[in-house]
């Protein structure tokens, strides 16, 4: 019989709780998950149909080929790819039925041809960059494209949107300048529908929701704001004991001997390492739990292994085989993305493929 070495817990009954938590607060606007990235990395094959039966009905994918994975599951859904339409993309597009996010005008007039060669119009978003300077239309490409309107013939424009740069910062003032650019440039495309947030620029609030909002990290529990956490868990990942040692003497713990043991202590070895996705990062710093004990992590984080010490915890719980919280009721995605020095987007996009992964609430 297997033994996992580490196991992790996608909880989709919270999923879909934090789908409807998040369709209430934007009223009769459309909520659009992103499932990109494998859906964070929580498994997309998974997480998309748990949503839909939550109600979702449009879907963002930044690649095509994760459209493609998800069409069969999807076979009515409105998929969004962020990335756009690339050269030699076209047949698969307008054989799945996706809808392309149009960032430049080179992508709105391949699009265009698309929908010659296909003989009918075909569904797309206008993508504007109002300050984010990554995709979209900077404001000279939206000033000739409005100069020559034609070059949207044949397209069925069904949303433009834009997308913030600093939404988790609610007092930036570039989340008002992106709306008021926002705004002045939508008015140019009357009855399409407009998308501005993602997860963190939902709890602005209203004047940023428009028709249509595009949440993902919110989704899978992650904090999209500086203030207290409003969506519920949706991840678990617990790390087995391989092995425990007693240390009496003082001696160095990890590669580049970066720790030193000072006196009696107990070490145990976990089968958790950064080709987990667990960051090297948080050598000498990170922390996992037990029963509510913090258990600091001592040199390096390896590869495959990572060592704490456990003589906080009785010696009966600290037994090879044992399971350690490494994101649970102790500490979330983000907590642990802070000793990491990064963002909970990088570690939960950066799971590793060789956790157990078990699905509940489904």
């Amino acid at each position: 019989m297997r033994t996992p070495a580490a196991i992790l817990e996608i909880d989709l009954a919270a999923i879909a709780a934090n789908y409807r938590l998040l369709a209430g607060r934007v009223g009769g606007a459309r909520v659009a998950p992103a499932v990109k990235a494998d859906a964070y990395g929580l498994g997309a094959a998974r997480v998309a149909p748990a949503l839909a039966a939550a109600g979702a009905t449009t879907f963002c994918v930044a690649q095509l080929e994760e459209a493609l994975a998800l069409r069969p599951l999807l076979p009515a859904a409105r998929l969004q790819v962020l990335n756009g339409c690339l050269p030699g993309e076209e047949r698969d597009f307008v054989a799945e039925d996706l809808v392309p996010v149009l960032n430049s005008l080179e992508q709105i007039a391949l699009w265009q041809a698309a929908a010659r060669a296909a003989g009918r119009a075909l569904p797309a978003v206008l993508h504007l960059d109002t300050g984010m300077s990554r995709l979209g239309l900077p404001p000279g490409e939206l000033a000739l494209l409005l100069a020559a309107p034609e070059r949207l013939a044949g397209l069925r424009l069904e949303t433009v949107m834009s997308h913030l740069a600093c939404g988790d910062e609610p007092g930036h003032p570039l989340n008002e300048a992106q709306r008021a650019r926002f705004l002045a440039a939508a008015r140019h495309f009357p009855g399409v529908a407009r998308s501005l947030s993602a997860s963190s620029g939902i709890f602005l609030g209203p004047d940023w929701h428009f028709e249509e909002v595009r949440p993902g990290y919110a989704l899978y529990g992650g904090n999209p704001g500086p203030g207290p956490n409003p969506l519920r868990p949706v991840v678990t990942l617990r790390a087995r004991i391989l092995q425990v040692r007693r240390v009496d003497s003082p001696t160095t713990v990890g590669y580049g001997a970066c720790h030193r043991v000072g006196g009696p202590t107990r070490l145990a070895t976990l089968g958790l390492g950064y080709a987990d996705g667990f960051h090297r990062a948080l050598s000498n710093r990170g922390r996992l739990f037990l029963d509510g004990v913090p258990l600091p992590i001592v040199g390096r984080v390896s590869m495959d292994l990572t060592v704490v010490d456990v003589t906080a915890l009785p010696e009966a719980k600290a037994v090879p085989g044992a399971l350690l919280d490494v994101l649970g009721p102790d500490q979330d995605v983000d907590a642990l993305a802070r000793d990491a020095g990064t963002i909970g987007y990088e570690l939960l996009t950066g799971l590793g493929r060789r956790y157990e992964r078990r699905y509940g609430g489904a």
